[in-house]
């Protein structure tokens, strides 16, 4: 896990009540890890996690004007019950911390097993989420405007689950672990308040997941 992650999960561990920081020793969680300073044993050195500058360059992912792109991020999240407690100021501060891009269809997003550095939220469009098994393909999900895509390695530096692939031309908003770490300096309460947002619902998805996979199994 990188030294920002480590930072991130940090700062969930010690939100208050409402999600955000405590105020006290608040800026204790932004002193950055350098290396050595974490005690245990040597692991092996892991590949570095797949950036999404080079997975836009491979896709064909274009720029999205960020007026446009801001207006369909407010749309999608405020017709979401859970990221409409943000409230349209905050999701418009968190902006100079994202991306916006259009991708054609057919396009892999994400892939399965691959170190990951980014998260995406689909603003139009429809996404397929698929695993490989030993002996078959998986959809485990088609996702439409709203709904986000990687949060989990954002947040934990691990493999992905799934493959995430266009099935139309997308729109996607982009928040890589570098605008997610300006964002944690910068603004640091909407950082706070965006992961706690995003850890309630990615346990929320792998319940649904979880429960799939069992059903298929029995």
């Amino acid at each position: 896990m990188s030294p920002v992650q480590h930072r991130f999960l940090g700062m969930l561990k010690n939100t208050g009540e409402e999600g955000l920081p405590q105020e006290e020793g608040e800026s204790s969680f932004f002193v950055p890890t350098q290396p050595g300073e974490l005690p245990g044993p040597s692991v092996t050195k892991e590949p570095p996690p797949q950036a999404w500058a080079q997975r836009a360059a491979a896709i064909g992912a274009g720029p999205l004007a960020v007026p446009l792109g801001l207006m369909q991020l407010r749309k999608v999240w405020l017709r979401d019950a859970m990221m409409a407690t943000l409230g349209a100021k905050t999701i418009e501060h968190m902006v100079p911390f994202m991306q916006f891009h259009t991708v054609p269809a057919e396009q892999e997003l994400i892939l399965q097993d691959e170190l990951g550095d980014f998260m995406l939220v689909v603003l139009r469009g429809t996404v397929s989420v698929v695993r490989k098994q030993e002996t078959e393909v998986l959809v485990l999900a088609q996702v439409a405007p709203g709904d986000m895509l990687g949060e989990m390695s954002l947040l934990d530096g691990g493999e992905r689950f799934s493959t995430c692939i266009t099935r139309t031309e997308c729109d996607i908003g982009v928040l890589t672990a570098d605008g997610l770490a300006r964002m944690v300096l910068g603004a640091p309460r909407i950082a706070a308040k965006l992961m706690a947002l995003l850890a309630r619902k990615l346990s929320m998805r792998l319940r649904v997941v979880s429960a799939r996979l069992g059903g298929r199994k029995a």
